[in-house]
């Protein structure tokens, strides 16, 4: 036989442990906060519509771009391109989450130049909230919405 049998003591639970914070999950006030600061700095003297975008990577970072106009409306480029030539020129290539700010009542959604060149780097899930300067309201979409049939030259092999 063996020597005395010692008591159980009660198992201690284990306190939760504290998940980090997903590294695609999107801070949609900071996004709407970089946008709406950029929208400031647009170049717009020959509509005056000042946009402001904000896109936000997987890794956290934030890029905002703003419309700059030319008297030559062909050379005009959109907040959202602005943005994310912001994004590719510093290294990122992997969008989360996609912000637009631009002046009037309602919201308004990026044009098609700006749908295929998100379609460059993002999946058709890309969530995108377009808000109203003026009023306030926002609107919610996925690229996928917007750009149902996008063309892909290129296989998005950095996107999850």
């Amino acid at each position: 036989m063996k020597g005395p049998v010692k008591p159980r003591t009660p198992a201690r639970k284990a306190a939760p442990k504290k998940r980090a914070p997903a590294r695609d999950a999107v801070d949609w006030g900071a996004l709407a906060a970089a946008a709406r600061r950029t929208r400031r700095r647009a170049h717009a003297p020959y509509s005056g519509y000042a946009v402001g975008a904000a896109i936000g990577t997987r890794d956290g970072r934030i890029f905002a771009g703003c419309n700059v106009e030319n008297a030559s409306y062909g050379l005009t480029v959109c907040a959202e391109r602005s943005a994310i030539l912001h994004m590719v020129a510093a290294g990122a290539r992997a969008p989360v989450a996609l912000v637009l700010v631009a002046p009037g009542a309602k919201p308004v959604m990026p044009c098609g130049a700006c749908r295929q060149t998100l379609a460059e780097f993002a999946p058709d899930t890309l969530p995108i909230r377009a808000f109203a300067a003026r009023s306030g309201t926002s609107r919610a979409v996925t690229l996928g919405e917007l750009l149902p049939h996008g063309f892909r030259a290129v296989a998005l092999a950095h996107v999850d």
